[in-house]
């Protein structure tokens, strides 16, 4: 099953969807090379909306860019809902000098690899996150 991408309320601006479903699934192929099902679902939502969901599921009440909900159901299977908000990456991209695309994408590989067993709680874990972040952005922006 591809990945597949959902605007709520918002408007991503995500071009190439068919591309990057592709990419995402050989990322988690990569790292998971037992799979025999990958499914991604990408909703695009709002500061508000994922403010709610932080609360509700988390019990944070501090906005995100990201929350990644692993709904694999055994080792063989990867799948998960990974809710962005647009206004978060729009904000982050201003901040760290950088194009709203390359943001976007950062996050949603970000995403990806939570689900294929990355952490970010640490300083060694999110340096290794950063890392493969960066690794992906380039390996996709050779494939667009």
């Amino acid at each position: 099953m591809p990945s597949r991408f959902y605007e709520q309320d918002v408007r991503s601006g995500l071009k190439n969807k068919r591309k990057l479903s592709a990419f995402l699934d050989k990322l988690a192929l990569k790292h998971r090379k037992s799979l025999k099902k990958v499914g991604f679902t990408y909703i695009f939502c709002s500061d508000e909306a994922l403010l709610e969901m932080n609360k509700q599921f988390l019990n944070h009440d501090t906005y995100t860019d990201i929350i990644t909900f692993d709904l694999s159901e055994n080792d063989n299977e990867l799948t998960g809902e990974i809710y962005i908000s647009k206004d978060r990456v729009a904000e982050n991209a201003a901040k760290f000098d950088t194009e709203y695309s390359d943001e976007l994408h950062r996050v949603i590989f970000h995403g990806a690899l939570h689900l294929c067993g990355f952490k970010d709680k640490s300083k060694a874990d999110s340096g290794e996150m950063r890392k493969q972040e960066d690794r992906c952005l380039k390996q996709y922006s050779k494939e667009i």
